[in-house]
């Protein structure tokens, strides 16, 4: 699925995503990342249901203001306690699948919140 949007300053966005791949800026990946509007890393989790508190600890550092987590084709919710510490840091979590993760990811930059999407693909 391609994305037409365009925030009109610098920095990451989701130009596309398809099962499988994602198209940051000019380059594709394959393989699940955290992305903020100036940076993007390789993110070692695979699944959502393996997602646990230690894994929030990459995205914590950056200190988002909410995480948008896609978990790929489908929405799948992480375990109670994910949720609770997150709420608890008072950092906000939206769940969405991958494709609808990108496209809130690229609008919250565009509204130049402080916002982490942590992508699998």
């Amino acid at each position: 699925m391609k994305f037409s949007f365009s925030a009109g300053g610098t920095g990451n966005l989701v130009r596309s995503y398809e099962p499988g791949r994602l198209r940051i800026n000019d380059s594709i990946y394959d393989h699940p990342l955290v992305i903020t509007v100036d940076s993007l890393k390789r993110w070692d989790i695979q699944d959502a249901d393996a997602l646990t508190v230690a894994h929030l600890r990459d995205l914590l550092v950056l200190e988002p203001e909410v995480i948008v987590l896609g978990t790929g084709d489908r929405q799948r919710f992480p375990s109670r306690e994910v949720r609770h510490a997150l709420l608890d840091a008072g950092v906000g979590l939206e769940i969405m699948s991958t494709a609808a993760a990108a496209r809130t990811f690229n609008v919250l930059v565009a509204e130049d919140r402080r916002v982490v999407a942590a992508l699998l693909v």
